[in-house]
């Protein structure tokens, strides 16, 4: 690949000529030099200083996605053409739905002895961050991402519910919004598509995880559950993740009730493998 796009992208990602001049081991004025050289050849702005803070044109958000598109289906283009006897899918996955939905589908897709994946279980931004440097083909997610800049479709709905002991006060109930400020609250790590739906809802509403009584951070949905079952403290997750799980009771809270999309993403002007969409057949 030209190697003005691998210094484009490392700009786009690092924003500083700097720091990219260091990672791409060149002078900076030879970063200028490859930037104004697409700049001239495409006659757009890619880059431009705003009160001396470098931001990014419209025109260098299409041409991020051309060149990382361009990345990976060249890769693609060469491992088909090497044509390995063992055909491998590189699947990125939110933990919902790496730890409570894909199995079956891993399983199946395994069956095929020439076939093996990568899976990688992580948050949304990171899944994402994976598929622009060309380690992921598509991810499965539940968080949510800027649509403008993915290909993706919808996977399915899941209902985004309260959570707490079988035997706690709320069980089976719809509480309002004061009831549950005064409960211990357990959420993901920053980044998680849990968190970020919690987080955006709560704020559309003009409340916030400060409200709680106390607010516990926890990345494993395992521990969470069994947090909540022991009354540690209420959660909100989906159905799924609770579905077989007689120890945990579901609520409501008025004004609060939500189903959320998971969606399949993968990189605007790329395509997901055949293999791949064999895969997703199956969940």
């Amino acid at each position: 690949m030209d190697t003005r796009y691998e210094t484009f992208i490392t700009l786009c990602r690092l924003m500083n000529y700097r720091k990219t001049s260091e990672e791409m081991n060149l002078t900076q004025p030879a970063v200028t030099r490859q930037i104004q050289s697409l700049e001239e050849e495409l006659k757009v702005r890619l880059f431009i200083y705003d009160h001396r803070k470098l931001k990014r044109t419209k025109a260098s958000v299409i041409l991020e996605n051309y060149i990382l598109s361009l990345r990976h289906n060249y890769d693609c283009l060469r491992e088909e053409l090497l044509e390995p006897d063992i055909k491998t899918i590189r699947v990125g996955a939110t933990k919902t739905i790496g730890d409570y939905i894909i199995f079956d589908a891993v399983k199946k897709y395994l069956s095929d002895p020439n076939k093996t994946i990568v899976l990688r279980i992580d948050n949304t931004a990171a899944l994402l961050e994976d598929m622009k440097g060309s380690k992921l083909d598509f991810a499965i997610v539940e968080g949510i991402f800027d649509k403008s800049k993915y290909g993706y479709r919808l996977l399915r709905k899941d209902n985004f519910t309260g959570i707490c002991s079988k035997d706690h006060r709320f069980s089976g109930k719809t509480v309002e919004f004061k009831d549950i400020y005064g409960e211990d609250i357990i959420i993901r790590e920053n980044g998680s598509g849990t968190r970020d739906i919690l987080e955006r809802e709560l704020q559309n509403r003009g409340h916030s995880l400060d409200m709680f009584k106390r607010c516990i951070e926890i990345s494993s949905f395992a521990m969470i559950s069994d947090l909540v079952s022991d009354k540690i403290g209420i959660s909100f997750t989906y159905d799924s993740v609770i579905k077989d799980r007689t120890d945990i009771g579901t609520f409501n809270v008025k004004g609060f009730e939500l189903s959320h999309e998971f969606n399949i993403v993968w990189l605007r002007e790329s395509k997901i493998p055949e293999e791949g969409e064999e895969f997703l057949q199956n969940i």
